[in-house]
């Protein structure tokens, strides 16, 4: 089993290098972009035989404890097959 940890800065906080693309990306002529929010991923390999649910809860702890900062970012855990 894989599972992947989405983290991005929460919509209130300013994101700053999300504004520097979304300036790059207007300046090379791509008029109809708005914003641009930058995040990212953490692919984690699992245990073969690891119980789904238990697996889920500790991706959860370990987003809020390690991956993330709950502060300012928020985190999705996908499970994948």
């Amino acid at each position: 089993m894989k599972a992947r940890v989405y983290v991005s800065l929460k919509p209130t906080v300013l994101d700053p290098q999300g504004a520097t693309i979304k300036s790059a990306l207007v300046g090379l002529g791509h008029s109809m972009i708005a914003d641009v929010r930058q995040g990212k991923y953490f692919d984690i390999a699992i245990a073969d035989g690891a119980d789904r649910e238990q697996v889920s809860k500790e991706l959860e702890a370990i987003s809020l404890d390690v991956l993330s900062n709950p502060v300012i970012e928020n985190f999705q855990v996908e499970l994948l097959d």
